[in-house]
């Protein structure tokens, strides 16, 4: 892409172009390997960089120019650009797939899916959150659990003794259940429904290379079938939100709700294409990074014999057998500490992704007006002078340790921290208690683990455990690791 002289370039350094391949280079590494890439960028360039030296790059902006790309770390750039939400936009899941010059009617869904919370900025921002605030209150979060206990269980006794399965898609399978119960008021069951489905290809399709590399509408890319998807799933959602809307009843899911939240000043509601917006965000995001975090955590416990016997110790001290409720769940604190180290170590969501809405500054360097800016959760949550020995997992260092939000960020910081981080946190404790005190998952050596890290963070080829009954021989299948994720946390192989 060629670089005009009568636009705003970024002055921050970065790697060259390459000479046959231009300024494609950089994004198709950081497609491929974000994490890789920037590590080697942050060492050589510092805590903040372009993505190519003079910008150029377009990654995902809605604008037909952009200025560069910027990958920036640490807590003080976290902090400009999370505590600047006038400055620092962001922008839809869809990120800059829809362009004004390829409009149509079959991009019409990217001008609303994914966008939610994700796409609205300033004051559409305070207002769309006011609104989403009562479906995430304290009390109505805590409403779902026993739906949680009961879907978690339904997943857990179907598992296979004896034989292994694919951790990342047993998570997926039950995160995918509840988001369907708690956001819709129903469970789908494990053979799935079909927008839960919709929903779950387009995310995998979203995590595509080839989507932001070729967003284009021909049959046969992966943006082509990305479209089909699309219509297909807002087709769906608009006679489920209709039928809602006809029952004109508070059936206790975060659809019935978000339908009747008014804006206290207007006294309006949301329109249905905001509604759609919403519904795919938190859908989306919701059982992608729970199941993310906990296919993490469980691999984490199963390379860390005494840390899982110690947790499964207290489990059951609590626990004794029963389901865990809001009130125990307090009463755990090694399994905080556990959950909040691996969100620091492996954190499922990497990036924290901003546009500039005017032209600022970031560490010192001038950014023009739409410039992406990457801020590395990943980075900053293994920097040592943060977090001594920062590769180890270690969840007793939570016993003293308090970070500020721009040292530790799993779900980001600032005003536009994520509205459903209480009930994730929840959900992933459900889950971990549960599963742990019923059975040990075995890590089996004969496989890669390398990372898949774009939008979110997940075992790119799967993770194959072995399924047994709790018997605390937890030293069974520690070590033997291979794959890029040994660069990540220290493990005994």
């Amino acid at each position: 892409m060629a670089i005009t002289t009568d636009r705003p370039r970024l002055t921050i350094p970065g790697p060259n172009p390459l000479p046959i391949f231009g300024r494609i280079a950089p994004l198709v590494g950081y497609v491929q390997d974000s994490i890789a890439l920037s590590r080697c960028l942050f060492k050589k360039y510092g805590s903040v960089v372009s993505l190519v030296a003079g910008g150029g790059t377009n990654l995902y902006s809605s604008e037909d120019y952009c200025p560069g790309t910027v990958l920036a770390y640490g807590p003080e750039n976290v902090r400009e650009v999370t505590s600047q939400h006038e400055v620092y936009h962001k922008y839809p899941l869809t990120g800059g797939l829809y362009r004004k010059r390829h409009e149509s009617p079959r991009t019409e869904t990217l001008k609303h899916f994914g966008v939610g919370l994700f796409g609205v900025n300033s004051t559409n921002h305070r207002q769309h959150r006011q609104l989403l605030m009562p479906a995430f209150h304290r009390q109505r979060i805590e409403s779902y659990c026993d739906d949680i206990v009961t879907i978690t269980q339904s997943v857990l006794e179907q598992l296979p003794i004896g034989k292994s399965v694919n951790l990342c898609e047993v998570m997926r399978m039950l995160t995918l259940r509840v988001a369907t119960k708690t956001l819709f008021g129903e469970d789908i069951g494990n053979e799935g429904g079909k927008s839960a489905r919709l929903l779950q290809q387009i995310g995998t399709l979203l995590g595509s290379p080839a989507i932001a590399i070729l967003p284009f509408d021909i049959p046969g890319l992966p943006f082509h079938r990305l479209l089909s998807l699309m219509a297909q799933l807002d087709d769906e959602m608009r006679t489920l939100i209709r039928q809602k809307q006809a029952q004109g009843l508070d059936s206790k899911d975060v659809l019935s709700m978000l339908i009747q939240a008014r804006d206290v000043d207007s006294g309006l509601g949301l329109a249905e294409d905001e509604l759609l917006g919403h519904v795919s965000v938190i859908f989306a995001a919701g059982h992608e990074t729970s199941a993310n975090a906990l296919t993490w955590t469980l691999f984490l416990l199963s390379q860390h014999p005494q840390v899982a016997a110690d947790l499964l110790d207290e489990l059951e001290s609590v626990l004794q057998g029963a389901p865990p409720t809001v009130e125990k769940l307090q009463q755990l604190p090694l399994l905080e500490r556990v959950i909040k180290e691996s969100l620091r170590v492996l954190p499922p969501v990497p990036w924290n992704a901003r546009v500039t809405s005017q032209p600022t500054s970031l560490g010192g360097y001038e950014l023009p007006t739409g410039t992406e800016v990457f801020v590395s959760i990943y980075h900053t949550h293994h920097m040592p002078e943060i977090f001594p020995n920062p590769e180890k997992f270690d969840p007793q260092r939570w016993e003293h340790k308090e970070p500020t939000m721009y040292e530790y960020n799993p779900f980001s910081a600032g005003s536009r921290i994520c509205i459903g981080a209480p009930f994730a946190l929840m959900e992933i404790k459900i889950v971990l208690a549960m599963l742990l005190t019923q059975y040990r998952l075995q890590y089996i050596p004969q496989q890669r683990l390398d990372r898949d890290a774009l939008i979110v963070m997940a075992p790119k080829y799967g993770m194959q455990m072995l399924i047994n009954k709790q018997d605390r021989q937890f030293t069974k299948g520690v070590g033997s690791v291979r794959g890029n994720v040994c660069e990540m946390v220290e493990l005994n192989n």
